[in-house]
């Protein structure tokens, strides 16, 4: 029996079908890109004794993948204009895989962080593509779905990443111990690869029909500011070794002399962004208060909060002797707090209280802060994770509303024109900040580790402290209301 249908039904399912494998696709992309940037904190004490790395690995593990991210993550998505998002994103995925298998075999610390800082390079380029893709291929409705989609997969990788490092860890999978966390990848990529090549559309056409060898072109008139991403990254990358080396081994001459070329790269960069024709970050946009006061906010609270998420694992296995899947465990309060707080944030209340969401975003921060040292000062190193667990979930709270609530607020008097470079000016702001927060706050944690794991985690704690108060005087510079598009 034979049953009609109407002309097209066939090809429409056929394509609605595709977009939704390819909406799959994209979340896998970017939730590998979650868990790597979250692994590290759970994994880094492991891997630092295997290949006896000490400190200086344990800084480095997760600011060099932060580091590469947030220097070419704009970049990334120019790229995709210029040569085409399907190219990309075959190549960061590439990429992003070999880097892993590099970083799984790794025989020595070396090694394993210039394969980190390949996958935040590659991850940089994977990860703009796929939100282009589904804005030229997905209707209106589609796309709606898709972005709500988005925030309940992020938020549970968020959550995933730190207890699969603990789990892996623990079960020593064929005696590898750590190197599973990252050798993963290479099944995840693989079949990625696969994937996106059969289905993703060639460019130049969105449909599929390409310049016929498979790839297709981009926007070859989309200008890609090089120099200006390779001052940003000589600056990040002199602030960052000096940090970590002169904490490390002492202020001698050569992290000085990082730090300060650092500084003057930076210097150079900002220069190159008031005079260059096609700067990384719109010039209107710096002279927008909202706009930078909203970008020195999320600098400093990102820092601290990434460096304080690093460090409390340090010291549940450092100082409390907990194995990595228990302290894994141990912080799904804290991330449960973050991913919740994040939702309600992004659902309506960014809308309704603009800036003062932050404000108070950071202040329940503060309170779960002082709550942690209040029970480190009472108890030492004589805490069981239940009396924790609490404290973390009020941090997590005031992280999540923090977090997502800077960006959106930022960009509330950004006209129309600026949002798509006030946007990724952001994105890349969170990853740099991240890396100089965690690399940062552990370094104070290890200079006072001396005196014992209670009291570095004591002088951490105010210092975090007192960073992130110092934010909050310059909450009051924000725009007052978000973006409109954020309460929709």
């Amino acid at each position: 029996m034979t049953t009609l249908t109407e002309p097209g039904t066939v090809a429409t399912h056929r394509s609605h079908r595709r977009m939704w494998v390819i909406l799959g696709l994209v979340l896998v992309a970017d939730a590998l890109d979650v868990i790597d940037g979250t692994v590290t904190n759970i994994a880094a004490p492991t891997i630092a004794v295997d290949l006896h790395g000490g400190e200086s690995l344990i800084k480095w593990l997760g600011p060099a993948y932060m580091l590469a991210m947030g220097v070419l993550l704009v970049v990334g998505g120019r790229l995709g204009d210029k040569f085409g998002q399907r190219r990309l994103f075959l190549i960061g995925m590439g990429g992003f895989t070999a880097a892993s298998a590099v970083a799984g075999f790794s025989p020595d610390p070396a090694l394993l962080i210039a394969a980190r800082i390949a996958q935040g390079a590659f991850g940089a380029l994977l990860l703009p593509q796929g939100m282009a893709i589904m804005t030229k291929m997905f209707d209106r409705d589609m796309l709606a779905k898709a972005f709500g989609l988005f925030g309940p997969v992020l938020g549970l990788s968020s959550v995933v990443g730190p207890v699969l490092a603990g789990f892996l860890i623990g079960a020593d999978l064929f005696g590898l111990s750590w190197r599973p966390i990252f050798l993963l990848n290479i099944v995840l990529g693989v079949a990625g690869l696969i994937m996106a090549k059969g289905i993703l559309p060639r460019d130049g056409d969105g449909e599929g029909e390409g310049d016929g060898d498979g790839t297709g072109d981009g926007d070859r008139s989309t200008v890609v500011d090089v120099w200006g991403s390779g001052l940003l990254g000589a600056a990040m990358l002199g602030l960052l070794y000096g940090l970590i080396e002169g904490s490390t081994n002492g202020w001698g001459v050569l992290p000085v002399g990082s730090l300060a070329a650092g500084v003057l790269f930076f210097a150079a960069f900002a220069h190159r962004q008031r005079t260059a024709a096609h700067p990384l970050v719109t010039p209107s946009l710096m002279k927008n208060r909202g706009f930078t006061s909203g970008l020195l906010v999320c600098l400093v609270a990102v820092a601290a909060g990434s460096g304080l998420l690093f460090v409390l694992s340090l010291f549940l296995q450092e100082g409390l002797h907990v194995s990595p899947r228990n302290t894994s465990l141990g912080l799904v309060p804290l991330t449960l707090g973050l991913v919740a707080a994040g939702f309600a944030a992004m659902g309506g209340l960014v809308a309704r209280f603009g800036r003062r969401l932050v404000f108070i975003g950071l202040t329940v921060d503060l309170i779960g802060c002082g709550w942690v040292l209040g029970l480190v000062a009472h108890s030492g190193t004589n805490i069981g994770l239940w009396a924790l667990a609490p404290a973390f979930f009020v941090i997590g709270v005031g992280i999540g509303l923090s977090f997502a609530t800077i960006p959106v607020v930022a960009l509330g008097d950004a006209k129309p024109d600026e949002a798509g470079s006030a946007s990724g000016s952001f994105s890349s702001i969170q990853q740099l900040a991240s890396a100089i927060g965690s690399a940062a706050v552990t370094s104070v944690f290890f200079r006072a580790a001396s005196s014992g794991t209670a009291h570095a985690m004591t002088v951490t704690l105010v210092v975090v402290l007192a960073v992130t108060a110092l934010s909050l005087p310059v909450v009051a510079l924000m725009p007052r209301q978000a973006a409109a598009e954020s309460g929709q």
